[in-house]
């Protein structure tokens, strides 16, 4: 049975659906998706914190699904800029994980990402997968995984 980990980029994941689509990313079927490809050892879910109900109620969905939620305090700059990212974060679970994962799958569009697929594909012989919306993914993150997923009409709310 294929050894399947899971790493989601919450915040991209929500604005590029939202901006493609006006529509949610459905996880629930994603999970069931994977599900029957493998076994989930591992499914992360990174996301900023600024501490309303709703964001709450999707965290509690999210941990009902099966993924961990990881969160960061969002950081309000004094000359309004915000910061909240898990990219570090991210890279170093994916490494952690390489070494006992057959498949590491990544929710994001994020070209920052490439590199490390590349590296955990080499370094590890992971089989790379990213999910993502085809025309706000980096041509560099599609370039760099084994299979690019579109996420279209099929997992969206």
């Amino acid at each position: 049975m294929q050894k399947i980990a899971i790493f989601v980029d919450v915040q991209n994941i929500y604005y590029t659906t939202r901006q493609a689509y006006g529509r949610q990313f459905n996880y629930r079927r994603f999970w069931q998706h994977l599900h029957n490809q493998g076994d989930i050892i591992s499914a992360k879910a990174y996301a900023i914190d600024k501490g309303d109900q709703q964001q709450q109620k999707f965290q509690s969905a999210l941990k009902h699904i099966g993924f961990e939620v990881k969160l960061k305090p969002y950081i309000q700059r004094s000359d309004g800029s915000a910061k909240g990212d898990w990219d570090v974060g991210i890279a170093i679970d994916v490494l952690e994980a390489a070494e006992q994962a057959d498949t590491i799958v990544l929710l994001s569009g994020d070209g920052d990402f490439d590199l490390l697929l590349k590296k955990v594909a080499e370094k590890f012989g992971c089989k790379t997968e990213v999910y993502g919306v085809p025309e706000l993914t980096a041509n560099s993150l599609v370039n760099a995984c084994q299979v690019f997923h579109k996420i279209e009409d099929n997992l969206l709310q």
